[in-house]
């Protein structure tokens, strides 16, 4: 074979085969309406645009070095002392394009063959296949609707072997919106600790929370714990600049040396406009996190209730990001015309063929009763998606 057997063994997302339809049939004219977008739909703020232009207009257009800028690390290390209670010195964080790259990179400095990282599932998508890239093994642990999807830690601790190298806990939660409380955050720490493993933090969402929930940073729970944490974040979710690809890792030296040397000999460093940009916008205050966020809660709470209105689907109510995994469970065995739905695959592309609805299977994410909607779009497009739904629910037979 001309192709490796780490590139056969990797999926395709499923979130981007759907898209891909969509695409196609909203370029031949056909009304869409797509609840698949892993990005918030506002416009990056003016100031951090403006950041942008004047990095060009100065000519700051050249190599920055491999792990990134010193500004923009001082402002990282400035955000995490002022919003996480971390305290991380510039040689301890590094910038790379996206928060997917600082996992990847973390996965190629940390796996050797076969070495285990335990995922709870429901997971985003990319965790697998990261871990699987760097000839590691995903171990999924199960999480339950009931518990709001938080791992039980008996669970987990069932799940840890002496392979086990890496936790993943990523709050809050993609797909799921759940947030971990700190009373779990400890109970994971304290078992990382006994079992020295590291835990990769994703942390990509702690912006966008709602209803009182609290946004803790595992790593500040104890230096036991940070020792063993490489807390990910980025700029896409919080400031609305997915496209600018900018994420950040900040943990053990030693760890973000090894990542440095992978990046400098693949990629190199970030994008350097992108990262003038991304030092304006961690050096400005929260006003447009905290105004996109009160925009999204409106539409979460509606979306939530008008999902539990149809009756024969389901789903609670998320405390942070702009996800809701609906239950789609009770309309296994039915039937769209010839079309039989016995799979969250099979729902979702029935309804985007009848309705022209996208919605995300859960298989992606390890969880084939229920769909993933985003409700990073705009209110009179959930409005009429959800009327298309309904509709769809209501036409199935047995």
């Amino acid at each position: 074979m001309l192709i490796s057997l780490k590139a056969r063994n990797i999926t395709e997302s499923l979130t981007l085969s759907i898209d891909q339809k969509a695409k196609k049939m909203k370029a031949e004219g056909l009304d869409v309406v797509g609840f698949g977008a892993g990005e918030p739909d506002f416009i990056t703020p003016a100031n951090v645009i403006q950041a942008a232009k004047d990095a060009l207009d100065k000519g700051l257009t050249k190599y920055t070095p491999a792990s990134g800028t010193a500004e923009l690390k001082a402002a990282i290390s400035a955000k995490l002392k002022r919003d996480n209670k971390l305290h991380y010195s510039p040689e301890e964080i590094i910038i790379s394009n996206g928060a997917k790259h600082s996992l990847y990179n973390i996965f190629q400095a940390i796996l050797d063959p076969d070495d285990e990282v335990v995922i709870p599932s429901p997971y985003w998508l990319s965790y697998p296949e990261i871990v699987r890239m760097a000839y590691g093994k995903p171990v999924f642990v199960d999480t339950y609707e009931k518990d709001d999807f938080i791992i039980d830690i008996k669970n987990l601790r069932n799940a840890i072997t002496p392979r086990t190298k890496a936790i993943i806990i990523n709050s809050p939660n993609n797909p799921t919106g759940s947030v971990y409380p700190e009373e779990v955050l400890r109970e994971v720490a304290k078992l990382a600790v006994e079992k020295q493993v590291l835990v990769i933090s994703d942390e990509i969402y702690e912006k966008i929370i709602y209803d009182g929930h609290k946004h803790i940073s595992i790593a500040s729970l104890g230096e036991d714990i940070r020792r063993l944490t490489i807390t990910i974040n980025g700029m896409s979710k919080a400031y609305a600049m997915t496209g600018w690809r900018i994420g950040y890792a900040a943990g053990p030296m030693e760890i973000i040396k090894a990542m440095t040397r992978i990046q400098s000999h693949s990629t190199s460093n970030p994008n350097s406009i992108a990262q003038y940009a991304a030092t304006e916008a961690l050096n400005s205050d929260d006003k447009f996190t905290t105004y996109m966020t009160d925009e999204l809660n409106k539409r979460r709470l509606f979306l939530v209730d008008k999902i539990n209105e149809i009756g024969l689907v389901s789903c609670r109510l998320p405390g942070g990001a702009f996800y809701v995994m609906m239950n789609i469970s009770r309309l296994f065995g039915k039937r769209h015309k010839d079309k039989l739905i016995d799979s969250a695959i099979s729902f979702a592309s029935a309804l985007l063929d009848a309705k022209m609805v996208t919605v995300v299977p859960g298989e992606a994410f390890g969880m084939a009763s229920h769909v993933r909607l985003s409700y990073a779009v705009a209110m009179d497009q959930i409005e009429k998606g959800m009327s298309r739904i309904k509709e769809f629910i209501s036409e199935l037979e047995d």
